[in-house]
């Protein structure tokens, strides 16, 4: 075992998963987990043919049913036995990955612990449509968000806010009041905007909805969409919309790299 590895053991790891695709895991998370003694995975989102890398002596433990007490009991335990913990979460895990109350508890108790990153839905949805969330002169901000329901969202971060900005939003956790989300926005883009919801991206059953702010929520209704999507919105999406080209392969813009031609 290469030194890097053996100073794994007695250490918990939160690896992001990412959106359903076992093959987005990143290099770092996999040989995690082949190598993981214990693995506390959600299991509502979580594929579980990822759960196939572990070594057949792993123990394997589904959140999903579990509290955070419960679930850090998990993870403290092996730990503390020196053991090498995988905490397997969703998308990436710095984002809505609810992994700060985690790692104060760990903070707490002792326990190292170190975060390995993942592809987040909204990128994954992009790579599927062929689409640059940011594009010249026409969206150079990328807004992630979602909308208030049983977790409340600051007043200064309002939908109705965020979409003074024009900027290409992605929105998460909000596809179930897809109706609200659409009356927020129109206060600021206009109907035509483009819009993509993204269902279980990366999973065998995904699906992509496109449509604009004038009819997406009735294509949301008509496909039963409920949960698990990301909204993407702004003017980047449309097939048509290219923006000027970029300055950093223009041959008059110059670089520490390439010389400027005249």
């Amino acid at each position: 075992m290469a030194d890097a590895e053996k100073r794994w053991n007695g250490k918990v790891f939160f690896v992001g998963a990412g959106p359903g695709d076992p093959d987005l895991i990143t290099v770092k998370g996999r040989r995690l987990l082949r190598r993981a003694d214990r693995v506390v995975y959600a299991g509502s989102l979580v594929p579980r043919a990822l759960l196939d890398q572990c070594k057949p002596e792993a123990e394997i433990h589904d959140s999903a049913p579990l509290t955070l007490e419960e679930t850090h009991a998990l993870l403290v335990e092996a730990a503390k036995r020196g053991r090498l913990v995988v905490r397997l979460h969703t998308g990436d895990p710095a984002l809505y990955g609810a992994v700060q109350e985690q790692m104060r508890l760990l903070d707490r108790d002792g326990i190292d612990y170190e975060m390995v990153p993942g592809v987040s839905a909204a990128f994954a949805a992009a790579a599927h449509i062929r689409c640059q969330l940011t594009l010249p002169e026409v969206s150079q901000t990328v807004i992630f968000t979602r909308a208030a329901g049983r977790t409340p969202v600051p007043d200064r971060e309002s939908l109705r806010s965020l979409a003074a900005h024009r900027a290409t939003m992605a929105i998460y956790l909000s596809v179930s009041r897809m109706d609200a989300v659409v009356e927020d926005l129109c206060g600021s883009y206009p109907q035509e905007t483009p819009v993509v919801v993204a269902y279980r991206v990366g999973w065998p059953d995904e699906r992509f909805l496109r449509g604009t702010l004038a009819d997406i929520a009735e294509k949301v209704r008509e496909a039963d969409i409920g949960r698990q999507a990301v909204i993407l919105v702004g003017d980047v999406l449309d097939p048509g919309r290219h923006g000027t080209r970029s300055r950093l392969y223009d041959e008059s813009f110059g670089h520490g790299f390439r010389p400027s031609s005249p």
